[in-house]
């Protein structure tokens, strides 16, 4: 198991690399993206669109 994850981190060793460089990140993007896809699983088939739109926009 730790072998196969050296193998994939040498294997995108750029990606990487940047990664520990960069000075930003796209973690506040992600988190919305999760948040969002939690929502919309949550909701699925119980609600109207309204009912979703409201909790969309509220204050998390």
């Amino acid at each position: 198991m730790i072998a196969s994850f050296a193998r994939g981190l040498r294997s995108d060793c750029a990606a990487v690399a940047a990664a520990l460089r960069e000075p930003w990140s796209n973690v506040q993007t992600e988190g919305q993206i999760n948040r969002l896809k939690t929502l919309k699983r949550q909701m699925y088939g119980r609600a109207n669109i309204d009912l979703l739109r409201a909790r969309l926009l509220a204050p998390a």
